[in-house]
């Protein structure tokens, strides 16, 4: 014999009842079954709202209880024949007008017992069984409707009652045994004490019926039907990749049961379990998919074998209670007399956890218990708090529990690093811990509003070994970032199916607008972007990001911006990785700068900023693969702005100097004020933080500049910048001519030597590295230690939009 049972949405009308009429058939159709039904969707939770409306002299019960009324007459319109309705409708309404007796009662005294609260609720699960066994009935099915409330029996703890499992086994045997209908039909979830007063099983409980059941008969298989297809790697409403699980343990299934996974109530695990029932959880609404199985031994696959965990489970709603005090350390009885109040006060304690100093308790609870469990704590040891021998229960509330849950965790090195290491990496702060002996459940308390990012991370780190993902934040749209935009479209099939990374753009900003999409802003909305966006402010887009709150999340600053800098702080505190073109926060005062590298230490993330000295080219980065293995930087000289060595590669006096510049400025080499690049500060800021990223705390008012545009270049707007070029051309002509004069070359130089740095035009001769540098190049040639005699040289295009923008790309593949 099969026990089936089939929840609230599976019979939520007569479309799913139908759906379920067939599963029925199918069944029976091969074996004996017996089916345990829920109320109709939502109707317990109606029943609940009439019952407190009535006691508080609300006659808004009245509506709730007619509203109920006609959806089981509607029921039973479309399930029983017209010719066979009159005598279920006559049911129906019979059964309401002593629904609606009760509540005038409980409006009348103002009173509701959890008693009276059992008796109301228990109208959801008879009326609906009672409609269904009517319809198979009428189908020709050899059915028998089974008051199974009869048959249960419970103590009179009202609203979750315990069941009396002798009595009730022998109740049930004897009742199957005497009915050998092909199918017999019951109400879950209700039952009676001694006085044969109406009790229930708690909320879930139908579940709990239908496995008390099967226990009793020790039956073949019980299937719990639902609205999911089994059991998930995670809730699908948290994360959008959960997985099904097609196979589980019994203990595995009870861990993720107990915390939190709403397909199964934890109760109705144990009467099968202990009798070696398997259990299948399937979906109504899709009866081929393969749902999931539970059972004490199964037969894994290789790879079933590796996998370190089954499922990850949450539970919201939580608050910590902290006991401590130096009046614990070393007293016996202190946790007994904790639990014993608790007790008391009838509060389920979820998870433990103790330092072993003895100073300090502290358990997880529900919420809605804070204050009967404070209350319960500090009265038991009133006379030590009183004494100052231990402090009053502190409390923490707005929190989480999620448990990683798997059998092979057991003895398995490693699993608890891999776990808060990705969280850390994550910015989660975990408030408490707790692992059982059994070792198959790591249990975490967190702040609530991180739980969804929490459960996405480990389950990113444990069930999806395929794709990561990888939330980018842009900052700046314009050449540089529309380039690195292009690119991340182009390149992330490649980095998918190579790498293993997914990257999506998770949010754009310029300084007028900004728009957030945490499933990526896909290549073919990127165009109309501006237009979907709201209005941005760089505070409003970091508050954003964080509010947010995405894993795995990367913060890009692809602007010349002061203000944008002032954000970085904030965000690498929240362990949000930062890839920065703009050279504005590394070359910043010297304390900014360290504060900033340190905080992304302490925060376990990555503050990258290669492109802020020689766009793609690896300057930064062999700087600290230098530092890391033990060199030492003795001196740099360096050719830093691509901007200066295109404008003196290419005049030579033929032409004006400012219209080489334009075509500098034109060609996209420049800053938008050109004269940032032309005054040498661009240079000076480069300089300064490679002297940084050797090792020396330089400040940048320490740094010689030694210009070559005349004071009045640097006066006015951009337009005046370019008359006074044309002014002073013969001076621009006289530099170039000096230098000819020697057969040497004007190159505009960076060196850092002895602690000391200086940027200023030189004359290079044919026997320098510097020389043999054309168009946009770059150069820097490191002495070290090691590169003592022969220099290290780094050399390449040091502009431009596509070698910047792959510059920021490397940046951030490197720091996933």
């Amino acid at each position: 014999m099969k026990i089936l049972k089939f929840g609230g949405t599976s019979v939520a009308n007569s479309k799913n009842i139908l759906l379920v009429e067939n599963i029925i058939k199918k069944e029976a159709s091969q074996n004996k079954v017996v089916v345990i039904v829920s109320a109709l969707h939502g109707v317990t939770d109606h029943l609940i709202k009439a019952a407190e409306y009535a006691a508080v002299k609300d006659d808004s019960y009245l509506q709730v209880v007619k509203i109920l009324e006609e959806k089981h007459l509607q029921l039973v319109r479309e399930l029983i024949p017209v010719l066979e309705q009159s005598s279920w409708l006559s049911f129906v309404k019979k059964h309401f007008n002593d629904l609606e007796d009760i509540c005038n009662g409980i409006f009348i005294l103002g009173e509701l017992t959890s008693r009276t609260k059992d008796k109301i609720v228990s109208y959801g699960e008879f009326l609906s069984s009672n409609i269904i066994a009517a319809r198979l009935l009428h189908k020709g099915f050899d059915c028998l409707w089974m008051n199974a409330a009869e048959l249960i029996r419970t103590n009179s703890d009202f609203t979750h009652a315990k069941v009396d499992v002798d009595i009730t086994e022998q109740n049930i045997q004897k009742y199957l045994n005497d009915h050998q209908n092909q199918i017999i039909i019951g109400p879950g979830f209700i039952a009676q004490d001694d006085n044969n007063n109406i009790t229930t099983l708690g909320r879930g409980g139908s579940d709990y019926t239908a496995s008390i059941i099967a226990a009793a008969i020790h039956a073949e298989e019980l299937q719990i039907w639902t609205d999911v297809s089994g059991m998930m790697t995670a809730d699908p409403r948290l994360t959008s990749n959960a997985k099904p699980i097609s196979e589980i343990l019994y203990h595995e299934a009870m861990e993720l049961s107990h915390f939190g996974a709403k397909v199964l109530y934890p109760p109705s695990i144990q009467p099968v379990m202990s009798k070696n029932i398997d259990l299948k959880i399937k979906n109504t609404f899709d009866p081929d998919a393969k749902g999931t199985l539970i059972s004490h031994s199964l037969e894994k696959t290789e790879n079933e074998k590796n996998h370190i965990a089954v499922g990850i489970s949450n539970m919201s709603h939580i608050a910590l209670l902290t006991l401590e005090g130096s009046g614990m350390v070393g007293i016996p009885g202190i946790s007994a007399k904790l639990f014993q109040g608790l007790n008391h006060g009838n509060i389920n304690v979820i998870l433990i956890t103790q330092g072993s100093s003895e100073h300090s308790i502290t358990i997880a609870i529900h919420e809605k218990d804070i204050s009967a469990a404070e209350k319960a704590i500090n009265t038991s040891f009133a006379d030590d708090i009183n004494l100052k021998r231990i402090e009053p229960v502190k409390i923490e509330s707005g929190l989480s529990i999620v448990a990683l849950v798997g059998e092979n965790m057991k003895s398995r090195s490693g699993v608890s690093a891999k776990m808060f290491g990705c969280l850390g990496n994550n910015a989660i702060n975990i408030r408490t811990i707790a692992q059982g002996s059994s070792e198959r459940n790591i249990s975490i308390v967190i702040s609530e509003k991180d739980t969804r990012k929490a459960i996405n991370i480990l389950h990113e780190e444990f069930f999806e070994s395929e794709i990561k993902q990888v939330h980018l934040y842009i900052c700046g749209t314009g050449n540089v970032g529309s380039k690195l935009i292009q690119q991340i479209y182009d390149q992330n099939q490649y980095l998918q199916e190579n790498l293993l990374i997914n990257l999506r753009i998770a949010g754009l900003s310029n300084s007028r607008k900004m728009l957030f999409s945490d499933r990526g802003i896909p290549e073919e909305e990127y165009a109309n972007w501006i237009e979907l966006g709201q209005e941005a402010s760089v505070q409003d887009f970091a508050e954003e990001i964080i509010s947010r709150n995405l894993r795995n999340s990367i913060f890009i600053d692809i602007t010349a911006s002061a203000e944008i800098p002032r954000v970085y702080e904030a965000l690498l505190k929240r362990s949000i990785n930062i890839v920065a073109c703009n050279k504005i926060a590394a070359s910043s005062d010297f304390d900014n700068y360290k504060t900033l590298k340190n905080t992304a230490r302490n925060h376990n993330c990555k503050f990258y900023f290669e492109t802020n000295v020689g766009a793609g080219l690896p300057v930064i980065g062999t700087i600290n693969d230098l530092i890391k293995s033990g060199d030492k930087i003795t001196s740099l000289e360096a050719v830093l702005s691509g901007t200066l060595n295109f404008v003196f590669n290419n005049y030579d006096g033929s032409r004006m100097f400012s219209e080489v510049v334009a075509q500098a400025q034109k060609e996209g080499y420049t800053e938008p004020d050109p004269r940032l690049d032309l005054s040498g500060t661009d240079v000076a800021r480069k300089i300064l933080i490679l002297a940084r990223e050797a090792g020396y705390p330089l400040q940048f008012d320490e740094i010689e500049n030694v210009g070559f545009l005349p004071e009045a270049c640097m006066q006015g707007s951009v337009e005046d910048f370019y008359e006074k070029l044309t002014e002073y051309e013969d001076h621009f002509k006289k530099l170039c001519s000096d230098a000819q004069r020697e057969g040497k070359i004007l190159k505009y130089v960076a060196e850092f030597k002895e602690g000391k740095a200086k940027v200023g035009l030189r004359h290079v001769s044919p026997e320098s590295d510097l020389f043999h540098l054309y168009g946009k190049d770059n150069i820097v040639i490191f002495k070290t230690l090691r590169y003592s005699e022969q220099p290290l040289v780094v050399k390449g295009a040091g502009a431009g939009a596509e070698v910047t923008a792959s510059g920021i790309f490397a940046d951030i593949i490197r720091s996933i």
